[in-house]
C-alpha cells in the first residue's frame, strides 16, 4: 500500500518551528487522521513526544521516505480544527503577526471534548405482581439488596440511580444482575450545561421608532439583495441601538441563519443576556472566560447542532462554530477590549469583517462614541453610516455640570468630592434615588500633575505625559526622553505636585464616612473575582438594594438602571494624562458613556464632571455628547503626528532576560528593516525602553513604525520575521502589534 503523508504544525510557539513538518500516517490511523485533528508526533533529535495539528494530507514526500517519521496517535478528546478555521488562523498569522500554532489556538477557544452531564434512572420492566414475586424469591435466597430494589420499583417504577446506590444501598453489580434477568433497565439521558441561570419566559417586543425602523429597513433591504457590507450605527446614549440589533438579529434568525452578538465586558453579560432572553428565549446562549470547560464545550456543541441561533459574548464568541452565520453585531465597538493583548494581537472588528466576507454575512458596529478608525472609514464610504441623534424615549440627555477642582482646592476643599457633588449625593439619598460614582483610572501610568493648577508634566517632543519610574526619573515611552522628578510645578511653582494614588477601596471608605446611611456597592477587579460576582452586584443595584454604585470603567458601559439620576465622575481628566496618543479619545468615550448612565428612567439625570482641565476639548465635547466636534479636533492632532487612523502604526515589542542583549537585538531589527528597498519607507521611532521597562525579570524594548499603507508595514513585519528565523534566539521574544490600543 502506498504511504500517505500529513503536514503537521507543532505545538511550539517559536518562529524556528513555525512551519509544517511532514509525517507518515501509519496504516492503523488512516481512518482517524483528518485535516485539523490534533495528533501526537515524535519531534526533534530526541524524538520528544509533541502534539500538533494536521494542516494537510496527501502531499508527496519532501524527503527520503526513510527519514520521515510516523504519527504516534490521534488525540481522541481534542477538538478538530475545520478547514475554515485553519484558513482563518492563516489570515490572522499574516495580518496581525504571530506563529501559526498561536493563531490556531486562538480560533479554537474550546480545546478538548468534555464529558456530557449524565442522568441515570432505573426503570421497571415488569408489572407490580411480577416484581413482588421476584422480591419475595430474592428475600428467601438472602439476596436482600435485590429485594430492596424490587420492592422500591413496586412503589415507583422509575427511580433515580443515585437514590438506588445511595439511600437503598444497592451496588451497581446488583442492578446489572436484575437487568440481565429482565426486571429493570438503566436509562441514561444527557443534558447540556446551561450557563444562563434565570428563566424569564415572557416575550418582550419593542416597537421601533421611525429612525430605528429606517435603519432596520435599509440593512434588511441590503441583505435581501445579498449586499453583505459593514454598517456603523452612531447613536447617542439611550437612543435604542440594542432594539435595532435585536430586530436585525430576529430577521437574520427568521431567514434560517445565526447571529453573533459581541459585547466588550463580561460585566455586561447579565443585562444583555436578560434582554435577549426575553426576546429570543432558549435560542440564546453565552460564552465567556468565566464559564467552566464543560459549559464552554456544551455551548459550542449546541451552536454546531443548531440548538442555539444567537451567541452573546466578548471577542472569543467570534469563533462560535455556527453552520451559517448571517450577522455579527459588535456593540460598543470603540472598546479596547476588542483588541487581543496576546499573540496574535488581532482586533475583533477586522476578524469579523473577514469572516463576514467569507460567509456572506453583515457586520453591525454600534456606539455612542465610535472609534476614530470606524468613523473615518464610514466617512470614506467603506462603511455605511447611520445616526440616531436623540434618545428612544421622550427623555432628554442628562444635564452635565463641569466642576473645576483647582478652584475647589483654592477655596479650601481638599476632599476628593467637590461641594456640588456632595450636595447632589445628599439630595439623591433624601429622595430615594440612586447614584453611580465612576473613578476614571483608565490610562493611569504613574504621571505627575499639580493639584493647584492641574499642570501635567509632558514630554517636550511627543505631547504625551512623562511616566514616573521607581528610579526617581520621568520617562517618555515614545522617544526615550528622560528628566529628573520635579518637586515644584513648572507652571505655578506650587509644591503640591505628585502622582494620583486614590483607589476605589479608599473612596468607598470616604463615602461611608461622609454618607453613613448610604448602602454602597463597589465594583472593581477585587470585587468581581468569582464567576457570578458581576451578576450579583448588578442585580442588587438593579433591584434598588443599594443607593450608590462605585466602580471603575466596568460600570459605565451599556448598563441601564432606571433608578439612577446622578452620575459623578471623580477624576474626569485622569485618563487624559496617560502616556498614549489615544488618551483624548479614551477620555471622551469614557465620559460620554458614563454620562449616559444617568436619567434613563422617567426622571431626568444629572452628571458632575470633576476635573483639573475643564477647558480640554475632550471634556467639553463629552459634556454635550458632541462627537463630531471632538472628532474634528482629535483628527487634526492625529494627522499632524501621523497616528491612526491618519496613518497605520506597527509596534515591534521585544522581551528578554538580558538588558544589553535585548537592546542589541532591537538595534539589529531596526537596521534590518532599514535595509529594505522600499520606495516610500515608514517613519521609525525607537528602539526605546518600553513603558514598563522590566516585568517579571524580563527587559522590554519597543520600536514603532508609521506609514499610510498597512501593506507596507506587513512587509516590514515579514522582513523582521525572516531575519529572526536566521537567528538562534532562545530566551528573547518578539511580538508584533498593528495599531496598538495600549502602550507596551
Amino acid at each position: 500500500m502506498q504511504a500517505v503523508y500529513a503536514d503537521v504544525i507543532i505545538d511550539i510557539s517559536h518562529e524556528k518551528v513555525d512551519r509544517p513538518f511532514q509525517y507518515r500516517i501509519p496504516e492503523h490511523l488512516l481512518d482517524k487522521v483528518t485535516v485539523g485533528c490534533k495528533v501526537t508526533v515524535p519531534f526533534g533529535r530526541g524524538n520528544t513526544s509533541r502534539t500538533g495539528y494536521v494542516l494537510a494530507i496527501g502531499n508527496p514526500p519532501e524527503w527520503e521516505e526513510s527519514r520521515i517519521k510516523e504519527i504516534s496517535e490521534v488525540c481522541d478528546k481534542s477538538i478538530t480544527a475545520e478547514d475554515n478555521l485553519i484558513a482563518l488562523a492563516a489570515y490572522m498569522k499574516e495580518t496581525f503577526g504571530s506563529t501559526m500554532i498561536a493563531a490556531l489556538k486562538t480560533v479554537l477557544p474550546v480545546k478538548k471534548v468534555t464529558k456530557a452531564v449524565e442522568h441515570k434512572t432505573v426503570h421497571a420492566l415488569k408489572d407490580e405482581k411480577e416484581l413482588q414475586l421476584a422480591a419475595f424469591n430474592a428475600a428467601s435466597k438472602h439476596r436482600r439488596a435485590q429485594a430492596r430494589l424490587l420492592d422500591a420499583l413496586c412503589e415507583s417504577p422509575e427511580i433515580a440511580y443515585p437514590l438506588v446506590t445511595g439511600k437503598l444501598n444497592v451496588s451497581p453489580q446488583t442492578v446489572q444482575s436484575l437487568e440481565k434477568q429482565g426486571y429493570c433497565k438503566v436509562v441514561v439521558t444527557t443534558e447540556y450545561r446551561n450557563p444562563i441561570r434565570f428563566r424569564d419566559e415572557s416575550r418582550k417586543c419593542v416597537s421601533l421608532n421611525p429612525d430605528q425602523q429606517k435603519i432596520v429597513d435599509s440593512i434588511e433591504e441590503d441583505r435581501k439583495q445579498k449586499k453583505y457590507g459593514t454598517y456603523l450605527i452612531h447613536g447617542v446614549t439611550g437612543s435604542g441601538k440594542t432594539e435595532v440589533y435585536m430586530e436585525l438579529i430576529s430577521k437574520c434568525v427568521e431567514s434560517g441563519k445565526q447571529a453573533i452578538m459581541l459585547i466588550p465586558e463580561i460585566s455586561l453579560t447579565y443585562q444583555t443576556v436578560s434582554r435577549f432572553y426575553q426576546r429570543f428565549g432558549d435560542q440564546v446562549s453565552v460564552i465567556h472566560s468565566r464559564l467552566s470547560e464543560g459549559e464552554r464545550f456544551d455551548q459550542f456543541e449546541r451552536a454546531k447542532k443548531g440548538e442555539v441561533t444567537v451567541m452573546i459574548g466578548p471577542r472569543s464568541a467570534l469563533f462560535t462554530p455556527f453552520p451559517n452565520t448571517g450577522l455579527i453585531v459588535i456593540d460598543e465597538e470603540h472598546e479596547s477590549t476588542y483588541k487581543s493583548e496576546t499573540s496574535p494581537k488581532y482586533h475583533a472588528r477586522e476578524v469579523a469583517i473577514y469572516l463576514a466576507k467569507k460567509n456572506g454575512a453583515q457586520v453591525i458596529l454600534g456606539s455612542a462614541t465610535p472609534s476614530l478608525e470606524s468613523y473615518t472609514r464610514a466617512k470614506r464610504g467603506e462603511y455605511t453610516l447611520f445616526e440616531l441623534e436623540s434618545r428612544a424615549t421622550a427623555n432628554t440627555l442628562p444635564t452635565v455640570h463641569i466642576t473645576d477642582m483647582r478652584k475647589e482646592f483654592e477655596e479650601g476643599n481638599k476632599s476628593i468630592f467637590s461641594r456640588l457633588l456632595q450636595n447632589k449625593i445628599e439630595d439623591r439619598l433624601e429622595k430615594g434615588e440612586q447614584t453611580m460614582l465612576f473613578l476614571n483610572r483608565r490610562g493611569y501610568a504613574g504621571f505627575i500633575s499639580c493639584r493647584s493648577c492641574g499642570e501635567v508634566i509632558k514630554c517636550p517632543h511627543c505631547d504625551v505625559s512623562l511616566s514616573e519610574h521607581r528610579d526617581g526619573k520621568l520617562y517618555c515611552h515614545y522617544c526615550g526622553f528622560e528628566q529628573r522628578k520635579v518637586t515644584k510645578c513648572p507652571a505655578c511653582s506650587s509644591p503640591y505636585i505628585a502622582g494620583f494614588k486614590a483607589g476605589t477601596q479608599q473612596i468607598e471608605e470616604l463615602i461611608l464616612k461622609q454618607f453613613p446611611t448610604a448602602v454602597v456597592l463597589r465594583m472593581d477587579a477585587d470585587t468581581t473575582k468569582n464567576k457570578d460576582d458581576y451578576e450579583k452586584i448588578l442585580s442588587r443595584f438593579s433591584n434598588r438594594e443599594a443607593d450608590i454604585l462605585l466602580g471603575t470603567q466596568m460600570i459605565v458601559k451599556g448598563h441601564d438602571f432606571s433608578g439612577v439620576t446622578l452620575m459623578g465622575i471623580l477624576a474626569a481628566d485622569l485618563s487624559l494624562n496617560g502616556n498614549d496618543y489615544r488618551s483624548g479619545e479614551r477620555t471622551f468615550q469614557l465620559l460620554t458613556q458614563a454620562a449616559g448612565r444617568a436619567g434613563r428612567g422617567e426622571i431626568q439625570g444629572e452628571v458632575v464632571f470633576q476635573t483639573y482641565q475643564p477647558e480640554h476639548y475632550a471634556i467639553t465635547a463629552s459634556a454635550t455628547q458632541d462627537y463630531k466636534a471632538f472628532y474634528e479636533e482629535e483628527m487634526l492632532y492625529r494627522e499632524m503626528l501621523l497616528y491612526p487612523p491618519a496613518a497605520e502604526l506597527l509596534a515591534v515589542q521585544l522581551t528578554g532576560p538580558d538588558e544589553k542583549g535585548i537592546e542589541a537585538l532591537a538595534a539589529k531589527l531596526a537596521l534590518q528593516a532599514e535595509s529594505m528597498a522600499l520606495q516610500d519607507p515608514p517613519v521609525r521611532i525607537g528602539p526605546a525602553k518600553a513603558a514598563l521597562g522590566k516585568k517579571k525579570d524580563l527587559y522590554r524594548q519597543v520600536i514603532y513604525y508609521k506609514h499610510k499603507d498597512y501593506e507596507t508595514l506587513i512587509q516590514v513585519k515579514n522582513e523582521m520575521e525572516r531575519y529572526l528565523n536566521t537567528l538562534q534566539l532562545r530566551r528573547e521574544n518578539v511580538q508584533f502589534d498593528f495599531n496598538p490600543m495600549h502602550m507596551f
